[in-house]
């Protein structure tokens, strides 16, 4: 069952560490022969499709605590990257996703693990 969230913005939402905010694509309705499928069939599959939203910072890199007086202490924390981009389409396992439906649109919460390989068009964004 998927998380309602009402009465809030779509830009408030903070992805956390390694997690990717996923819109799913629309599921095919027919077959490459042209069967029709009735609903629920694209859900059950393992293998899902969809646009990256928004992405975590990454995996943090935990303090290391220096002693030296002389060194700028600063307590920012710093991450490791994590490969997703907004606009990227990615192909993910279903099975290790989350979903949560706002205003009445359908999204998945994945961590980068899950997904299998992404496609970025950089032509779309220029």
């Amino acid at each position: 069952m998927p998380l309602q969230i009402e009465n809030t913005d779509l830009k408030k939402f903070i992805v956390v560490g390694d997690r990717v905010l996923i819109k799913p694509k629309s599921p095919m309705e027919k077959t490459k022969g042209g069967l029709l499928l009735p609903p629920g069939v694209q859900e059950n599959e393992n293998l899902q499709s969809g646009y990256v939203v928004k992405a975590g910072p990454g995996y943090p890199i935990p303090v290391i605590a220096d002693d030296e007086p002389w060194k700028s202490k600063s307590d920012e924390v710093k991450y490791v990257p994590i490969q997703p981009k907004e606009g990227d389409l990615a192909i993910y396992m279903q099975n290790n996703s989350h979903e949560i439906v706002f205003k009445d649109e359908k999204y998945i919460i994945i961590s980068q693990s899950a997904i299998l390989l992404l496609i970025r068009d950089e032509e779309l964004f220029t």
